[in-house]
C-alpha cells in the first residue's frame, strides 16, 4: 500500500510540474512580432532585440546604456515608437 501511495504523490508532482512548466513557456511562445516595428533609441541598456544599428556587437541584450540611438527594441507600432522617443528603423 505504501509503494502505491508514494508512486501516486510521485506521478502527481511530476504532472504539476510538467503543467506549471508549460504554462510559464506560453507567453513567450505566444509573442508574434510580425505587427512590431524596430524601434531605434528606446531600448534600455541590456535589453535591446538584436545587434546594434552601426555593427558595434551582433547580439540582443548587449547595449551598454539606456535609449542609445544605435540600439533597438520592437515597439508595437510606429506610433508607440515615436511616442517613446525613438525612430522607426529603415
Amino acid at each position: 500500500m505504501n509503494k502505491l501511495f508514494t508512486t501516486a504523490a510521485i506521478a502527481g508532482i511530476m504532472a504539476a510540474t510538467s503543467i506549471a512548466a508549460h504554462a510559464t513557456d506560453a507567453p513567450a511562445k505566444a509573442e508574434d512580432t510580425t505587427a512590431k516595428v524596430k524601434c531605434l533609441g528606446i531600448a534600455k541598456a541590456g535589453k535591446n532585440d538584436c545587434k546594434s544599428a552601426n555593427g558595434s556587437h551582433s547580439c540582443a541584450g548587449q547595449s551598454k546604456t539606456d535609449k542609445d540611438a544605435n540600439e533597438w527594441s520592437y515597439a508595437a507600432s510606429a506610433d508607440e515608437c515615436m511616442k517613446e522617443g525613438g525612430k522607426v528603423a529603415q
